[in-house]
């Protein structure tokens, strides 16, 4: 499909003589003319911007769109605007389908410019344009359901019949590798299509809790929809959007990440993101759910492994976010209060060195001294002897999940 875009972009450049730029409504890059003259005034800075990051600033989509180009059905003449960054002149053709706006076509305007007929051309084109992302929008939010009850359903029978709808949306390529991605928080309105997101086949939101307090992938109602939150107590974060990225390799997980990055970024600060396990087609995908939930909680109770943090890298959050919930263990419970949580940390970066108290005091930024006092104080809370494996496996692990 994206080269579908990119064809019918270089078309509209051909018959205006000038390179254009592709954005859906949101003012995401979709595709764009290649720039092969040598004036540089064929660039200015919000196209050097639209197409390094995919997108434009909030100054530049509302300085556009005072314009009226979301109601418009041709042509559209914008001036420059320096206050908001827009340094050139601008045409937009816009982008539609059945009366609705899906998208702009955008061109810099120069003397004497494009034609009467060229521009009523261009905006046949355009048409074109506007009815493919029309299908692809009604197959994004088609898939978008199914996805939802494939990972809503339990083993069995609804199960079965999700991933076979699932598989039937996405054609061939269901066979293929995929990654599954989670992003948590995600905002409760909004979102994304998977025509939006590069490699993206489908995407949903769905409930985010876990019973006990720790945030977690749950079912979705089946009559639930994708802003639908679910019913009965939730913990924050209450949502997550998980994303269905076809890979071209098994091996290679940049589609993913990149994706996964973008997503992160959309949903705002304190959001992170998770990914499961790359697999070849769906029959395990209620695994690389709980995979891709994990490693987004994980990244949410242990900073240093995200923004975004892959399930196989996660370390011993893999055991303990599949372990059902449970309350602290009495012993690590005097560690787990606020008056204590520098003795919880030096306690838990000791253990995270290997009880190497070289390493620890210099990780810590203390003198042995002080780090042998803290030890002592956290032996004297617990009842524990680190010199003790056992209890310093027991001590690691509570410290652990207590963040979860």
């Amino acid at each position: 499909m994206k080269g579908d875009y990119q064809e019918l972009v270089d078309e509209i450049s051909e018959l205006l003589g000038e390179p254009a730029t592709l954005e859906n409504r949101d003012f995401g890059l979709i595709a764009f003319g290649a720039h092969d003259s040598d004036d540089d005034s064929a660039m200015d800075p919000v196209r050097t911007r639209s197409i390094l990051t995919r997108k434009s600033t909030p100054a530049v989509r509302a300085w556009f769109e005072g314009f009226g180009i979301a109601r418009a059905t041709g042509p559209v003449r914008i001036p420059a605007a320096p206050d908001a960054g827009v340094f050139r002149d601008r045409i937009c053709l816009p982008v539609r389908h059945r009366g609705v706006a899906l998208g702009y076509v955008w061109l810099l305007d120069a003397e004497p410019g494009p034609t009467h007929e060229q521009l009523t051309a261009a905006m046949e084109v355009a048409g074109r344009i506007g009815a493919l992302l029309a299908d692809e929008e009604r197959a994004g939010a088609d898939l978008s359901r199914e996805l939802r009850a494939a990972l809503g359903a339990e083993r069995g029978w609804q199960y079965d019949m999700a991933l076979t709808a699932l598989r039937s949306a996405l054609g061939p390529s269901a066979d293929g590798p995929h990654a599954l991605v989670c992003v948590a928080p995600w905002p409760t309105a909004g979102g994304p299509s998977a025509r939006t997101v590069p490699a993206a086949a489908a995407l949903s939101a769905l409930p985010w809790h876990a019973p006990g307090g720790g945030p977690g992938p749950t079912a979705a109602a089946p009559s639930a929809g994708p802003g639908d939150a679910g019913s009965g107590e939730t913990a924050e974060p209450s949502r997550a959007l998980a994303v269905l990225v076809r890979l071209r390799a098994a091996d290679s997980l940049a589609p993913a990440l990149t994706a996964a990055e973008r997503l992160r970024d959309a949903a705002g600060p304190g959001a992170v993101a998770g990914i499961a396990t790359p697999r070849r087609g769906l029959a395990e995908l209620d695994a690389s759910w709980r995979e891709a939930g994990a490693a987004t909680r994980a990244a949410l109770a242990e900073p240093r492994l995200g923004p975004v943090a892959q399930w196989s890298a996660i370390g011993p959050y893999r055991l303990l976010t599949s372990l059902p919930p449970s309350p602290h263990d009495p012993s690590a419970g005097p560690l787990l209060t606020p008056a204590h949580a520098e003795l919880a940390r030096t306690a838990e970066v000791f253990l995270d060195h290997a009880g190497q108290a070289g390493r620890t005091a210099a990780a810590l930024g203390i003198h042995r001294q002080t780090l042998y006092y803290r030890l002592s104080r956290v032996e004297a809370l617990t009842g524990l002897d680190l010199d003790d494996g056992e209890d310093r496996l027991l001590l690691h692990m509570a410290l652990k999940a207590a963040k979860l």
